[in-house]
């Protein structure tokens, strides 16, 4: 009943008339202006990287979609489970995935409290992208949380003319298996088109236990007009991951065993589905105005149950239990073991829209949105080592969240000469947030009550001068403002809740075409105000939760190029170099001797951030050996990071250097398919030993001086392979 409540009302918009064409120019400018209001153009001074249709199937062979913009600049990418499938993660200019901003046709995708992006909730949704853009640094104005790093901007599937099916099998290493199915009818005589995709994912993981049973699909329904398109879309996934998550500790890595996992209860899984449904219907009043409404309404829930052992009875409020014999207290019991739920329920919707008016040398966007979060946090015991006289359904903490996003922004693109082009991007956010009840965290209830509003005014500006015909340089400034996540808000007083941050972003490119090779030079620097960072101190609700630094930067300079070295060979290669510096801030550091005694203060200075490798390299040299026969050589270099801000050598991600084959060969079946793709990429070629991501827990310092932390990482596998089998029918 929620979800066709829902649907109710996103179906007033499509009540418009349509005429019909067979105008195929039409039909892409309009599908195009789907995106365009936060897709940024080849005449834009933004830093971007395009990924297509074809490109993004090339490289669809199972793993995770992070894995597939594994090539673009200053990205890293990481694996839970060390294989690509289940639980990944990607960083972009050293950022991670809670300050990249994340949209799928416009609408926003990150998760509205956490600010966290979870692709495993989305399997394969790669083989319904039409196209992928990665904006680095602010970029262009988007709908969700602000990009503090970069945005990730999805396209799903334009209209295919001709009806169509494809079937695609993967299999691979460590028992990973994708089965996918897509069909469409083309464009029917009434102007409707459906597509439709089934995908059903597994694998058993490198790491131990850490297997993955992902199922999603994708349906379409769109009805071309002469003018509109009405279009809309319904897609789902759910996952079933055993948890990984905790990472290797450094003394078990070290003594040999990669594939250690803690977890040792059978059923150590995360659990969640989420279903998106979007309807689009887009309008040309004439050759200078186009217009775009979107509504859209997206349902989470989810849990992950964990074992607990010799958890306190006080924890999920249960009395002790007394052993009475004779009237006579024989022991009392004050713990015991457990396994519990942690419970997430939530219902997200809104609307986006935008207006675009060209005409002579102005290229004018209208736009924004208005989104509405619906949450619910809740504890659930299902199981316990005693019977200790608890209540079914009862919760041991819970809480509800509500999150208004609005936002609207005026874009603009101007011919100020016959060579430059000027570009302005003003947008006005507002967050109404507001959340009531307790939280769990490290054993403590921590009861919240809490009401925010945020306002926050992001201008951008910049300019693009044509050199010639296939040169430009362009100049770029742009100002992003976040809110804290919710973590930082429950975890506070009014006394210790963190402020926003601030982002100025500058960049300065050059981008060049020749006839058999391109270049693309970009100088950036994102001066931080007020980056949240985790510096162990404790405020004054005893919560270590992250505190805002006044001065933190990332700066760098970002090379993508392209060479036909032959006929038939070609090189494509990028590279980072960047520093990425807190100026100053204050470590804290708890008495492992006595931890109510006052923290140790570490003052430090001109330090690197967490995650943020000084180089990042990645090189493709592709080979044709026949006209559908290529063979690719992936190469990929990043630096070593740190795993907190104290820029210590105890606590670092070594640096890695991996290479990856992959061999491509399409051809025709007569009478039997349209086409035939077998592929085969084999992963880490010289298997090579290394961690792309960690983490570090201090333990604290001794009253004799002695500092201890605890590190883990997540190692990915050695050598392995994954083949593909594709068939196509028209």
């Amino acid at each position: 009943m929620k979800i066709m409540y829902r649907l109710a009302g996103l179906l007033l918009i499509s009540q418009a008339a349509m005429a019909q064409t067979d105008s195929s120019k039409t039909r892409t400018e309009l599908q195009e202006v789907v995106i365009l209001g936060t897709k940024a153009q080849n005449n834009n001074p933004i830093t971007f990287q395009n990924l297509n249709k074809k490109e993004i199937d090339k490289q669809n062979f199972g793993q995770d979609l992070p894995f597939l913009l594994n090539f673009t600049p200053s990205t890293v990418v990481s694996s839970d489970a060390g294989a690509g499938v289940g639980y990944t993660g990607i960083r972009i200019r050293g950022t991670d995935p809670t300050r990249t901003n994340v949209t799928i046709n416009g609408v926003p995708i990150n998760d509205a409290e956490s600010h966290g992006m979870y692709w495993v909730n989305m399997p394969d949704m790669a083989s319904s992208s039409q196209n992928i853009q990665v904006q680095r640094g602010v970029g262009t104005s988007s709908n969700g949380a602000g990009a503090f790093g970069a945005s990730i901007n999805l396209q799903t599937d334009a209209l295919n003319t001709k009806s169509y099916a494809e079937v695609s099998n993967s299999y691979g290493s460590f028992n990973t298996w994708k089965h996918t199915m897509k069909a469409g009818t083309g464009l029917l005589e009434n102007k409707w088109a459906f597509d439709a995709r089934l995908s059903k994912l597994a694998s058993d993981g490198f790491i131990d236990r850490a297997s993955s049973d992902l199922k999603s699909f994708f349906v379409s329904a769109a009805r071309y007009g002469e003018k509109s398109i009405f279009k809309i879309n319904v897609f789902s996934g759910k996952e079933k991951t055993y948890q990984a998550w905790n990472g290797v500790s450094e003394d078990i890595l070290k003594s040999g065993n990669r594939t250690h996992n803690d977890f040792t209860y059978p059923n150590q899984t995360d659990n969640y589905q989420q279903d998106h449904y979007q309807m689009f219907y887009t309008y040309q009043f004439n050759k200078q105005l186009k217009a775009h409404v979107g509504m859209h309404y997206t349902y989470g829930r989810g849990y992950y149950e964990e074992y607990r052992e010799g958890d306190k009875f006080s924890t999920y409020k249960l009395k002790d239990t007394l052993f009475v014999f004779n009237n006579k207290v024989l022991d009392t019991l004050t713990s015991g073991n457990f396994v519990r739920r942690r419970w997430l329920d939530n219902d997200f919707y809104g609307t986006v829209f935008l207006f675009i008016y060209e005409k002579n040398k102005l290229n004018l966007t209208i736009g924004g949105g208005l989104n509405q979060y619906d949450g619910r946090h809740f504890g659930e015991l299902i199981w316990s080592q005693y019977a200790m006289g608890g209540k079914i359904n009862d919760y041991f903490y819970e809480g509800q969240s509500h999150k208004t996003d609005y936002n609207i922004y005026t874009k603009a693109s101007y011919k100020l000469s016959a060579k430059m082009e000027g570009f302005i991007d003003l947008q006005q956010r507002r967050i109404d947030y507001k959340t009531k009840g307790e939280d769990l965290n490290s054993g403590l209830y921590m009861p919240y009550d809490v009401n925010l509003t945020f306002n926050f005014f992001n201008p951008k500006a910049g300019l693009t001068y044509k050199l010639e015909q296939s040169a430009n340089v362009y100049a770029y400034i742009g100002v992003a403002n976040k809110e804290p996540v919710r973590s930082d808000i429950i975890q506070a007083s009014n006394k210790s809740l963190p402020k926003p941050e601030q982002l100025i972003n500058y960049e300065l490119g050059y981008r060049k075409t020749w006839k058999k090779s391109a270049l693309s030079l970009n100088l950036y620097y994102m001066d931080y105000k007020d980056q949240l960072i985790n510096t162990g101190q404790l405020n004054d609700v005893g919560a270590a939760n992250r505190v805002n630094v006044p001065n933190s930067y990332r700066a760098g300079i970002e090379i993508t190029s392209g060479l036909q070295l032959l006929k038939k060979l070609k090189w494509q290669a990028t590279f980072t170099y960047s520093q990425n510096r807190i100026k100053e801030f204050t470590e804290y550091l708890s008495n492992s001797d006595d931890y109510t005694a006052p923290q140790t203060q570490v003052i430090h200075k001109d330090v690197s951030i967490a995650y943020s490798p000084n180089y990042i390299g990645s090189s493709l040299f592709s080979y044709q050996v026949l006209k559908n026969f290529e063979i690719d050589l992936i190469s990929k270099y990043v630096g070593k990071q740190y795993l907190d801000n104290t820029e210590s050598e105890s606590r670092k991600l070594n640096d890695f250097f991996v290479n990856d084959f992959r061999f491509t060969y399409d051809f025709e079946v007569k009478n039997i398919c349209k086409s035939f793709r077998i592929g085969l990429q084999i992963n880490n070629i010289f298997n090579v030993k290394y961690e792309p991501n960690g983490a570090t827990y201090p333990g604290g310092i001794s009253s004799t001086g002695i500092r201890t932390d605890y590190n883990y990482y997540y190692p990915q596998a050695g050598t392995n392979f994954m083949g593909n089998l594709v068939l196509k029918f028209w």
